[in-house]
């Protein structure tokens, strides 16, 4: 069996002439216009990005290699007994471009567990922060000091050609990925558990070893990390966490580099740790009103008392979808399946039979519907996880398998260093005024 290195060069290579062949004939056909407001209010909408993992169709939620979340639950390999796809059968597909095989999966897996050892020097770097400091700036920490160990660093210090650059890349993406739910463990143990850290278990796979290290043997809760990571892992080129590891990656710095840079605009709240936001405002409901299951009457009305005074339902008005996110279906589904009873989980239900008809109502956003995060937390919650500040740092061991995957494409295809055009407000004045173009050099 080809081992993911060698999957990766023969799919690569014939990409990358497909590509070559694809701008020498269609290079200078035009992709779409972009409007001034537009390069004011965020770039929303304007296409100037390639990104081979997945793509987000407002309609029908995010495709994994054109694959839905409810085929790639039911098409990507299982753990022996469970149901929810294993993240090593995603990256495969996101890398390669192809469904795994079992035997796939097992070697992905195995790689993973070879990979895996943490150098003494990083859980030495995390411990010099303040046990107060937030998850996220001890995750960040915790990759950077992995940089040390970066293939691609020390290889382009010794000079190697640029057709080889994808080679060293994936194998850092793979040495990463690999550290990475030891490093997210060692954080959760340490800020929550008082330093009673858990050692890892070789025999489990990529999320169940992590369930194991964060100290979660339940099986339900292994089910539960094995889907969260498969749904949280890509959401195409364009959010902020994937496409600064692009724009970074893109400077030739190395996946660490990229990966940490990526990691900080997970962090901030309107990507990431809106996560943390929603649980904290459902929270915050439950405390005000003083009881355990509002009804869905309480919550309309706690609703509006939060939209009047000018702040937002954390987890709904999604930018792009115009239905509710297949991600927050697909932890739905799971609840009824593991716990229906739960009275958070059917707050976060209630919650969602009400907030879209108050935004449509109000005409507070144009697409009212529930994103990923509006469901995660409840989840976590019942297993026993509660510790909010630290879900961006599941949701970011998670993204690195598309984010990476798609480093490792932007190499291999050679992607040159991304720098957009920007203009001053003086100059699109003169523009208006008839003084002259703006596009210069």
């Amino acid at each position: 069996m080809a081992t993911v290195k060698e999957r990766f060069k023969e799919v690569a290579e014939k990409a990358n002439a497909d590509t070559k062949e694809l701008i020498k004939e269609h290079g200078g056909k035009k992709i779409g216009e972009v409007t001034l407001a537009q390069i004011y209010q965020g770039m929303r909408g304007m296409t100037g990005l390639v990104s081979e993992t997945s793509l987000l169709d407002p309609n029908e939620g995010i495709r994994f290699r054109g694959y839905s979340i409810p085929e790639l639950q039911q098409k990507l390999p299982h753990a022996p007994g469970g149901k929810e796809p294993l993240p090593e059968g995603l990256f495969h597909l996101m890398l390669i471009g192809e469904l795994p095989t079992d035997e796939d999966v097992t070697i992905v897996s195995n790689a993973w567990a070879r990979r895996s050892h943490v150098p003494t020097h990083v859980f030495a770097t995390i411990d010099a922060l303040p046990v107060t400091s937030h998850p996220m700036t001890q995750f960040v920490a915790g990759i950077m000091a992995l940089q040390t160990e970066s293939n691609f660093a020390k290889a382009y210090a010794k000079g190697i050609n640029k057709k080889d650059y994808w080679e060293y890349v994936l194998d850092d993406s793979m040495d990463l990925i690999a550290r990475l739910p030891r490093i997210a463990a060692y954080i959760y143990r340490r800020k929550y558990k008082n330093g009673n850290h858990i050692e890892p278990n070789g025999l489990l796979d990529w999320a169940g070893n992590l369930a194991h290290m964060l100290g979660y043997e339940d099986e339900g809760f292994k089910e539960l990390m094995r889907l969260y990571m498969t749904i949280h892992a890509d959401h195409e080129g364009g959010n902020v966490s994937a496409h600064t590891v692009h724009l970074v990656g893109s400077a030739l710095s190395d996946p660490y580099l990229s990966f940490a840079a990526g990691m900080n605009g997970l962090a901030g709240p309107l990507h990431g740790l809106a996560n943390q936001e929603v649980i904290k405002w459902i929270m915050d409901m439950r405390s005000e009103l003083g009881v355990d299951l509002p009804s869905k009457e309480q919550i309309d009305a706690y609703v509006r008392k939060t939209l009047n005074e000018g702040k937002v339902v954390p987890g709904y008005g999604h930018a792009v979808l115009r239905k509710t996110d297949p991600r927050f279906t697909a932890q739905m589904e799971f609840a009824k399946k593991h716990m229906p009873d739960d009275h958070l989980v059917n707050t976060v239900w209630n919650i969602y039979d009400t907030v879209p008809g108050i935004l449509k109502e109000l005409g507070k956003v144009k697409n009212p519907w529930p994103n990923v995060d509006a469901h995660s937390g409840a989840l976590l919650v019942h297993y026993g996880l509660v510790e909010y500040e630290f879900y961006t740092v599941l949701f970011g061991v998670s993204r690195a398998l598309g984010v990476l995957a798609s480093l490792c494409w932007d190499r291999a295809l050679n992607f040159p260093l991304e720098r957009p055009k920007s203009v001053t407000t003086d100059s699109v004045h003169k523009w208006l005024n008839g003084e002259g173009e703006i596009w210069g050099e």
